[in-house]
């Protein structure tokens, strides 16, 4: 691969007291797709910053294209030729895709002002190069989440970067706009680009990465090639300990895969003929104590807004939702959460938690009416809750007063589970749990929805991952453009059944 790009040497990080980043040495070469990967509060986030200005080490060296750097901004770092595309876009929606691809750097014509038409010409051109067709002259925020995620490529890749760090950018990609994605990143490999590639699915570090650097703890306990590591390997370097594939969480013997005995109990949620224009269909669904439900389909298939539906979020133009055999009144966020149910968002960043409050307030956040008398809150109760949770999830905090922002996103998800269990529910709606989740917390995040169960809990699981569904759910509903197309129950929950069902034309009505 020729000279380094890219290295850092012996760096130290550490936040609070805490050591984010032990003697790291890291290396990426031109023309390198490396791919950086570790559980939760493995230090991932923490070197990413650093290599891309956010932070500056408290010891050891950074090196840029063999030079030492002394002090770095992210201005300067994009200066340089380093570009980050996040998981979470950084652009601006209501501005055109075009004014995205050029924000900060827009072509200027006479007296200053900007050439739009030069402007608009290019950026089209730039965009038909990474697959995505649409008007330039559109708003960023009229397009779907993959084509936004494809524009903040598209920006990075024409900025002339010379290393491109990609943080789980095909978190919410569709299958054709991966397959964009992964030609994209060949694209830069063969123009002789280096690519630092942060993900927790496995497929897609198969796909596009050339090399691998582990990281647990805060320090590097594997690099080097990746083709040829064996995938249960890699995942052990990750958690930390060989994985017994088939090995429930509690030990013993392994259960067949899929087989479920449904409890004879009557349902304690249905939801029957929920229906909302363009969005659902007449979706109906019962889940019962102890029953782990899951819910899959293609995205935009109306997962999401079934939970939200049955939580009160999202109201529907019919149907009705029935707890424990009581039909309420009128269906309502309040009434939802009387009732028991908790809801787990997709995106726990705009819709969960609050990321300037600390660790204790966003578990408290729903609980304070209970814990509170006459309206003065007693902090003793809250400390005890907040206590046991963080001990009961195993929440990896500075302390209960650490910014719950600053935490990885598994440690997030545990918050927001937290902040349910602490009401007390008996169902917990969990919308793509493990999204942006790395392996060794998906594992972690299995367990606790198994437990959760076994406690008596109603649990629905939506996931896009299929192998999610068949690992964790006794049941499986299908849904496709708003409508069921399938239930799958026992042996017939296998990934070939929920991707039939996927692929399934809804019955017309």
């Amino acid at each position: 691969m020729g000279s380094t790009v890219l290295q850092t040497a012996g760096i130290l990080k550490s936040f609070q007291g805490v050591r984010a980043l032990d003697h790291v040495s890291f290396t990426i070469g031109p023309g390198e797709v490396h791919a950086l990967v570790g559980g939760n509060g493995a230090g991932k986030s923490t070197l990413v910053k650093l290599l891309t200005g956010v932070h500056q080490p408290d010891a050891g060296e950074l090196r840029y294209l063999g030079e030492p750097v002394r002090s770095c901004s992210p201005a300067e770092a994009r200066r340089a030729g380093i570009a980050a595309v996040h998981q979470e876009s950084n652009l601006v929606p209501p501005m055109s895709v075009a004014r995205n691809l050029f924000l900060g750097r827009e072509p200027r014509g006479r007296f200053g002002l900007i050439d739009f038409a030069h402007m608009h010409t290019t950026a089209q051109e730039i965009v038909k190069t990474y697959g995505l067709h649409t008007d330039v002259r559109r708003p960023l925020g009229s397009l779907g989440a993959g084509a936004q995620q494809i524009v903040a490529l598209a920006r990075a890749a024409s900025m002339d970067a010379r290393v491109v760090v990609m943080d789980e950018p095909a978190s919410s990609l569709e299958p054709p706009e991966m397959e964009t994605l992964f030609s994209a990143v060949a694209r830069l490999r063969d123009e002789g680009r280096s690519v630092i590639y942060v993900s927790h699915r496995l497929e897609e570090l198969y796909r596009t990465c050339d090399t691998v650097t582990v990281l647990r703890d805060g320090k590097v306990v594997h690099t080097g090639p990746l083709p040829g590591l064996d995938r249960v390997r890699l995942v052990s370097l990750m958690v930390g300990s060989p994985l017994r594939r088939g090995t429930p969480a509690g030990g013993g013997e392994p259960a067949p895969a899929g087989v479920f005995d449904p409890p004879a109990d009557l349902p304690i949620l249905e939801a029957t003929g929920l229906t909302r224009r363009n969005v659902l269909s007449g979706v109906s669904i019962a889940l019962r104590q102890g029953e782990v439900l899951g819910l899959g389909g293609l995205l935009g298939a109306g997962r999401s807004e079934t939970a939200k539906a049955i939580a009160g979020v999202l109201a529907v133009d019919a149907g009705q939702v029935t707890i424990a055999g009581s039909p309420p009144r009128k269906w309502s966020i309040r009434g939802a959460i009387r009732a028991g149910v908790g809801l787990v968002p997709e995106n726990r960043t705009t819709e969960g938690i609050v990321p300037t409050l600390s660790v204790r307030d966003n578990i408290a956040l729903a609980a304070l009416p209970r814990l509170s008398r006459a309206g003065i809150v007693s902090d003793t109760r809250v400390d005890r809750i907040v206590a046991t949770f963080m001990g009961r999830l195993g929440i990896k905090a500075v302390s209960p007063r650490q910014p719950v922002g600053e935490l990885s996103g598994g440690n997030q998800q545990k918050v927001l589970l937290a902040r349910w269990l602490a009401m007390n529910p008996r169902i917990l709606l969990l919308d793509e749990l493990t999204r942006g989740v790395d392996v060794a917390a998906r594992t972690e995040l299995r367990e606790l929805i198994d437990d959760l169960a076994v406690d008596g809990l109603a649990v629905l699981l939506i996931s896009s991952d299929v192998s999610e569904l068949v690992e964790n759910c006794d049941r499986v509903i299908v849904l496709h453009d708003g409508t069921v197309t399938g239930e799958l129950i026992g042996p017939a929950v296998t990934e070939e059944g929920i991707m039939a069902a996927m692929a399934a034309t809804p019955s017309p009505v």
